[in-house]
């Protein structure tokens, strides 16, 4: 049924929840994280994680949420940091890149394992009492 000015209460309401489902996208950030963990004989011997805001806009194409508790911090790393073994489950899904090499010079063994993470763009979004993350690609 049409209204007096032409426009139909239908189209304005499809209208309205398109608008509203982008302005959520328009919410999330954009971050590059990266990780890498190296073993040395089986000790740790380094560990770098790497958290930046995106410089310019990243893929389009996600991989499925992975949904955090915030602790009333703004900062990612931070939560991240907080939750890591979940982040961790959720890295693993999307791909690590591990190498092993192992040395027997006088029949002694050394070894070095390197777990590494490539530098990802992740898409955030900051709610009151959670973080929701996606990778991008």
């Amino acid at each position: 049924m049409r209204s007096r000015n032409g426009d139909r209460p239908f189209i304005r309401s499809i209208c309205a929840t398109i608008i509203i489902s982008s302005l959520s996208l328009l919410n999330a950030q954009e971050y590059l994280i990266s990780y890498r963990y190296v073993a040395k004989n089986a000790l740790s011997y380094n560990e770098s994680f790497y958290v930046s805001h995106a410089m310019t806009q990243c893929g389009s194409q996600s991989f499925e949420p992975l949904i955090l508790e915030n602790t009333d911090d703004s900062n990612l790393k931070a939560i991240l940091l907080h939750n890591f073994d979940l982040f961790f489950d959720y890295i693993q899904k999307l791909g690590l890149h591990v190498q092993h090499r192992e040395n027997f010079i006088n029949h002694q063994s050394a070894s070095l394992t390197s777990v590494t993470l490539k530098t990802t763009c992740f898409k955030v979004e900051f709610n009151d009492s959670f973080v929701i993350i996606q990778a991008l690609k």
